[in-house]
């Protein structure tokens, strides 16, 4: 089984910006170096298993309680702990394609069959909500639903969430729902389920701290479940998988710095809808602005594909994604995230060179 592909590799070059991946712009809080001094002195003892007093503040953030909470080394960790605790060989899972590699990844390790259910152009690459029940069917065991979905960008409404996870609670199918994107998307608290996890008894949230507050190199993330699910998890993930340096960041960054989250969504909001103009503006082959902080655009148009782009946006000191790792009827797709206006602009130069240089 080959490793899955992901963004997020300019740091290995000299000299270039990333718009692989999906982070706040705006790199970690500057106190973040203070935060992590500060809990220098307990790392010469185990960390507490148990994440109690990072629970604590998790579960205030999220007015759910302690029980509906388990911490994991990144929302990775609870891509992976969910089919190691629930799913066999022979189970069937559905997935959306494209998206997040992980899933499919994790599921086929316990040996699951993966049913795709595939995001169309037509649908602007949203869920169709027929085409995905009747992939469901009634001898799934599980659905995986990405919010935003990763690559394309697609934002689901609440609502169109909340009625796949009731139907596939009347028919005894989990759905894995992965908000990792979505603190990043203004109007968040209207969109995330994060608090409803005990209403339900078959959905599980993942969330984290990388993409929000850019610290990839940091590994924390949450499963949010009712406690029946979260307590089979705490027997299977793997014992002091999150470290005290992590749970001590994670703790103020959650309790004292949201803040810092909200403040990059709103403006990487102005600043998408600045970019995709002038994308548009120069010939570059945009649609709608994004429901998100990243694009998921087609450059077949312009007679190249992502793989050739990707190499001439390097040349410009640019790293772009190229999503043909997402499957072959996607190698002319490129996906991008928004930035600040100055890195915006760098990249809005580089794609003029590339497509009418």
């Amino acid at each position: 089984m080959p490793k899955t592909v992901h963004g997020g590799q300019a740091w290995k070059l000299a000299g270039i910006e990333d718009f692989s991946h999906n982070l706040n712009p705006f790199g970690p809080p500057e106190c973040l170096d203070e935060i992590i001094q500060s809990a220098i002195n307990d790392i010469g003892h185990y960390p507490d298993d148990s994440c109690a007093e990072l629970k604590d503040t998790v579960s205030k953030v999220f007015n759910i309680d302690t029980d509906c909470i388990t911490v994991g080394a990144g929302s990775s960790d609870i891509i992976r702990n969910v089919p190691n605790t629930f799913f066999g060989p022979g189970d069937n899972i559905v997935l959306n394609r494209p998206s997040f590699a992980e899933y499919a990844q994790q599921c086929r390790i316990v040996g699951a069959n993966i049913v795709w259910n595939d995001l169309k152009v037509e649908d602007d690459f949203r869920i169709d909500l027929d085409s995905l029940m009747y992939n469901v069917g009634n001898n799934s065991k599980a659905l995986y639903i990405c919010n935003p979905n990763n690559p394309t960008g697609r934002v689901e409404p609440r609502d169109k969430i909340i009625s796949i996870v009731r139907e596939c609670e009347d028919r005894g199918i989990m759905v894995f729902l992965d908000e990792t994107l979505l603190e990043l998307v203004p109007g968040y608290a209207d969109i995330t389920l994060s608090e409803m996890v005990d209403k339900f008894t078959n959905l599980v949230v993942a969330t984290s701290l990388t993409k929000s507050f850019a610290i990839p190199g940091i590994r924390i993330g949450f499963g949010l479940s009712n406690p029946d699910i979260i307590s089979e998890m705490e027997k299977v993930r793997m014992t002091w998988n999150v470290g005290q340096i992590e749970q001590t960041v994670a703790n103020v960054l959650m309790r004292d710095h949201l803040d810092y989250v909200d403040h990059a969504a709103a403006v990487m909001a102005e600043e998408s809808e600045i970019l995709n103009s002038s994308l548009g503006e120069i010939g570059f082959p945009v649609g709608a602005v994004s429901d998100s902080f990243f694009y998921f655009n087609d450059l077949s148009s312009l007679g190249m594909d992502c793989a050739e782009f990707q190499k001439k946006m390097l040349s410009h000191g640019i790293m772009v994604r190229d999503c043909a790792s997402f499957g072959p009827e996607f190698k002319s797709y490129v996906r991008y995230s928004v930035k600040d206006r100055e890195r915006n602009c760098r990249f809005l130069a580089a794609a003029d060179s590339v497509i009418n240089g």
